[in-house]
């Protein structure tokens, strides 16, 4: 734990772009991945992709 304090922070930022903002504005090495739930989210639609994913197996 010790040597991992100290090393420059690195950040992977998965979701809302503002938090990749926030640490980029204090000098904080950050990358960002565009990240949205399958589907949006909504359960009924994810539930269709999982058949549509199971008939191209």
């Amino acid at each position: 734990m010790k040597n991992l304090r100290q090393k420059p922070l690195q950040v992977v930022n998965l979701g809302l772009e503002i938090f990749a903002d926030e640490l980029k504005d204090q000098n904080v090495a950050v990358t960002h991945v565009r990240w949205r739930p399958p589907a949006g989210g909504k359960p009924h639609l994810h539930e269709i992709l999982e058949k549509l994913e199971e008939l191209d197996r």
